[in-house]
C-alpha cells in the first residue's frame, strides 16, 4: 500500500518495495518478446527475421498505448494523496472505455495497413510471410492486452505493484509452452514456426486478463472500489484528461520505439536478412534490458505523483533525485558486465555463425545507447508523476526525429558504419532528450503550483 515516509531511509525502502515487483512484471513482458524471437530463431533464419519484424512493427503500437493508458497512474496517485480515494473507480472504467476503443483503431489500421508496410520493406518472400502472419496472431489479443493495461495501473497506482508481478510470472511458462508446441509441432499442435509464437503470445494475453479480472474481484482492498459492478457512462470530460495527459505520454514513447521499426525499414532496403536478424536480437536484448530503468519510472510515476498530489513537494523531489541516480547507477554498472559476454548473449539468439558475429559488434553501440535511455527514462518517470507532459512530447520529438533518425540514417548511408550508424544516431537523440528532461524538470521542481495541471 501507497504510503508516506518521512525519513531518507524509509523512502528508498518503500520505493524498493514498489520497483522491485515492477521490475519482473516489466522484465515478464518483454521476456515474452525475447522467448519469441529466441524459439522462432531456432526454426530457422527466415523465421527469426520475420517475427524480428513483426515485433519491430508492433513494439511501438504496443508501448505507446501502453504510455497512454498509463495516464491511469498519476491521475490516481494524486487522487489518493489528496485523500480522494473513493472516487479512484470512475477514471478506471473511463480507461477501459477507451482501450477497447484504441483495440478497435489498432485492428483496424492494421488490417488496412499491414501489407503495404510490409511491401515496402523489401523483405524476402519468406520473411513478409512469417511477419504478416506472426502479426495476425498477435492480434487475437490485442482487446485483453490493453485491457490489462488499465487493471495493472489501478492497482499500482495505489503500491499494489506484487500482485501484476505473480500473475507474469504464472504467465510467462505458458507462454514459453505455447510457444514450444505452435513453433515446433510439439504437444499435439501444429507446426507453424515463427508464426505459432504470434498465436502463442496473444493467446498468453487473454490469460492475464482474465487473471486480472479475478484478482481485482478477488482482493479485498480493490473490490471496496466496485469495479464491473459499478459502470458509469462514457465521459468526454474524464476523457480529455485521460487523453490529456496520456496522448502526449503515449506519443513521446512511440517517437522513441517507432524509431526502431523505421530503422528495421530502412534496413530492410540497404543490408541483408542477416544484418537485420543480428539487429533485430540485439534490440530484443536491449528491449529486456531496458525493463529496469523503464520500471525505476513507472515507480517514479507512483511515488511522485502521490507526495505532489499531498502538496509535499520536497518529498517528491528526492524520490526523483533517488530514482534517476539509480537508474544510471545500475546501467553503467550493467553495461560494463555485460561487454564481456556478448558472444554468450549472442550465441542465446541464433545459431548462425555471420548473425552471431553482427550480434557481437550490435551489442557494443546497445550497452551505450542504454546509458543515455536508463537517464531519459527515469526523468519522464518523474515529470509523468507532476502530470507535466506537453514539453517533455516537445523535447521527445525534437530528439528522436528532428535529431537521432536523421543522423543515425546519414551515419549509416554515408559512413562506414554502415547499419551500426543507425545506433549511434538514436543514442545522440537520447543524449539530446536526456539533457531536455533534465532541465525541464528542474523547471517544475521551482514551480510546485503547477502541479495538478498537465502543463
Amino acid at each position: 500500500m501507497i504510503r508516506h515516509e518521512p525519513a531518507l531511509r524509509g523512502k528508498m525502502l518503500l520505493f524498493l518495495s514498489i520497483l522491485g515487483p515492477i521490475v519482473v512484471t516489466q522484465v515478464s513482458y518483454t521476456a515474452m518478446s525475447v522467448i519469441d524471437t529466441m524459439m522462432s530463431g531456432r526454426a530457422g533464419t527466415f523465421d527469426l527475421a520475420g517475427v524480428a519484424v513483426g515485433s519491430s512493427l508492433f513494439m511501438p503500437i504496443m508501448t505507446g498505448m501502453n504510455a497512454i493508458l498509463f495516464a491511469v497512474t498519476p491521475i490516481i496517485g494524486q487522487m489518493i494523496g489528496r485523500g480522494e480515494k473513493d472516487g479512484i473507480s470512475r477514471p478506471v472504467v473511463q480507461a477501459l472505455y477507451l482501450s477497447l476503443l484504441f483495440s478497435i483503431i489498432v485492428l483496424l489500421g492494421g488490417w488496412l495497413s499491414l501489407e503495404p508496410i510490409l511491401g515496402l520493406m523489401g523483405l524476402e518472400p519468406e520473411v513478409q510471410h512469417i511477419a504478416k502472419h506472426f502479426l495476425g496472431g498477435l492480434a487475437i489479443g490485442v482487446i485483453p492486452l490493453f485491457g490489462s493495461y488499465v487493471l495493472r495501473y489501478f492497482w499500482e497506482a495505489q503500491g499494489y505493484t506484487r500482485m501484476t508481478m505473480m500473475m507474469m510470472l504464472t504467465a510467462i511458462p505458458l507462454n514459453a509452452l505455447l510457444n514450444y508446441g505452435l513453433i515446433f509441432g510439439e504437444l499435439g499442435m501444429p507446426r507453424l514456426g515463427g508464426i505459432g509464437s504470434g498465436y502463442a503470445t496473444g493467446i498468453t494475453y487473454w490469460f492475464i486478463f482474465i487473471v486480472s479480472i479475478w484478482l481485482t474481484f478477488r482482493t479485498e482492498a480493490l473490490r471496496v472500489h466496485r469495479l464491473f459492478r459499478r459502470w458509469y457512462k462514457p465521459s468526454w470530460k474524464s476523457w480529455k484528461e485521460l487523453l490529456g495527459i496520456g496522448v502526449p505520454m503515449g506519443l513521446s514513447t512511440f517517437f522513441e520505439a517507432s524509431i526502431f521499426a523505421v530503422v528495421t525499414l530502412f534496413m530492410g532496403g540497404m543490408f541483408s536478412t542477416n544484418t537485420i536478424a543480428a539487429h533485430q536480437a540485439t534490440l530484443s536484448f536491449s528491449s529486456l534490458l531496458f525493463m529496469v530503468p523503464l520500471s525505476i519510472s513507472m515507480a517514479l510515476t507512483i511515488l511522485v505523483s502521490y507526495e505532489a498530489g499531498s502538496g509535499r513537494f520536497q518529498h517528491a523531489r528526492l524520490y526523483a533525485k533517488m530514482g534517476v541516480t539509480m537508474a544510471v547507477g545500475l546501467m553503467v554498472t550493467a553495461a560494463a558486465v555485460l561487454y564481456f559476454f556478448r558472444p554468450v548473449i549472442a550465441a542465446m539468439y541464433t545459431g548462425d555463425p555471420e548473425v552471431a558475429v553482427l550480434m557481437v559488434t550490435f551489442l557494443i553501440f546497445a550497452l551505450l545507447f542504454q546509458l543515455s535511455d536508463a537517464s531519459q527514462a527515469a526523468l519522464q518517470g518523474a515529470l509523468r508523476g507532476y502530470k507535466d507532459v506537453k514539453i517533455p512530447f516537445i523535447v521527445a520529438f525534437v530528439s528522436y526525429w528532428v535529431i537521432g533518425m536523421p543522423l543515425g540514417y546519414a551515419l549509416a548511408a554515408w559512413t562506414d558504419l554502415g547499419p551500426y550508424g543507425f545506433w549511434v544516431g538514436i543514442t545522440a537523440g537520447l543524449t539530446f532528450a536526456t539533457l531536455g528532461f533534465g532541465i525541464r524538470l528542474r523547471i517544475v521542481q521551482r514551480s510546485p503550483q503547477r502541479v495538478g495541471k498537465s502543463a
